[in-house]
């Protein structure tokens, strides 16, 4: 099809010259008008089959996608995988992984929840980042390089995900974060990350972003005031006579009235509780329950 097209876009291209040329030397101003009017058309015919085919051809190289107003974009294969099914991107913006989320390993997780669908973007330069910090001399960032490729090779053996390995590049931006804003707003598509630097400067440069940090926040279970809840105090609070707990989710809680029953389990009732850009933060109070008359016992 391409090709047809690109034949009659230069056929009616030559013909247009053609027309226009006799158009300029006819003597006659009535017949000379309407040959300029044919070739015309025909110019604009021939602009219009040739944009086509380009466009046609444009959306085989990897990292570009053509869709037309009002229509969905084409279904993508993944030609780097195998066993991973095509999926039509249409029901879903394609959505970029970054290196810090792979890393995390907890956008598996989702996918494997059926939560996730579309197709997932790998970029060349994201997989380059995750071998260079593989192969690093240092054992904490060699490990978690080595997570990160184990995360990726599990998320490929899933037969319900698709996921796009891209070679578009940006060879005059340096940094990575930098290249994954130019190709979400080049593509369209939305960044997976838990990056709260990379969030905001995607989210000023326009760019959609789907944070599993956020994500993690708004799926704890509410505190609301006046609940009770059991914590085990673990350290000292920065206000005078406040101890710090921990949920098992890691929502910090500062409880008052605890300081000295650092290692006990005590039941708190819940005062407040406030979001903050690394999480939630819960706020009790220890009020002990009398057993008798003078004596104050601690929940054991």
């Amino acid at each position: 099809m391409r090709m047809v097209r690109t034949a009659a876009g230069t056929a009616l291209g030559a013909a247009a010259g053609v027309l226009l040329v006799i158009a300029l030397r006819d003597p006659h101003p009535a017949r000379a008008a309407i040959l300029a009017a044919v070739g015309s058309a025909a110019l604009a015919l021939s602009g219009l089959a040739l944009g086509a085919a380009a466009l046609e051809w444009l959306a085989r190289i990897p990292g570009f996608r053509a869709v037309q107003g009002g229509e969905p974009p084409a279904s993508v294969a993944s030609p780097n995988l195998s066993g991973a099914s095509p999926v039509d991107p249409g029901r879903s913006s394609p959505k970029i992984l970054d290196t810090n989320v792979i890393i995390d390993g907890r956008i598996a997780d989702i996918c494997e929840t059926g939560f996730v669908e579309g197709v997932l973007v790998v970029p060349q330069f994201v997989l380059r980042e995750l071998q260079y910090i593989a192969d690093s001399t240092d054992s904490l960032k060699r490990n978690r390089g080595r997570r990160g490729l184990d995360v990726l090779a599990r998320m490929q053996k899933r037969p319900d995900l698709t996921i796009l390995v891209s070679d578009r590049d940006f060879p005059l931006v340096r940094e990575v974060d930098a290249k994954l804003v130019a190709l979400a707003r080049e593509t369209g598509a939305r960044i997976v990350t838990n990056d709260y630097n990379l969030n905001k400067v995607a989210e000023v440069s326009g760019v959609t972003v789907l944070n599993i940090n956020q994500l993690a926040n708004a799926l704890k279970p509410a505190a609301l005031p006046g609940e009770l809840m059991r914590v085990s105090v673990i350290k000292e609070g920065k206000e005078a006579n406040q101890g710090v707990a921990y949920l098992e989710d890691g929502t910090m809680v500062v409880v008052d009235n605890a300081r000295r029953f650092i290692g006990k389990n005590l039941e708190v009732t819940v005062t407040s509780a406030i979001q903050t850009t690394a999480g939630r933060m819960i706020f009790a109070q220890y009020l002990p329950r009398e057993t008798a008359p003078g004596v104050v016992e601690a929940a054991p």
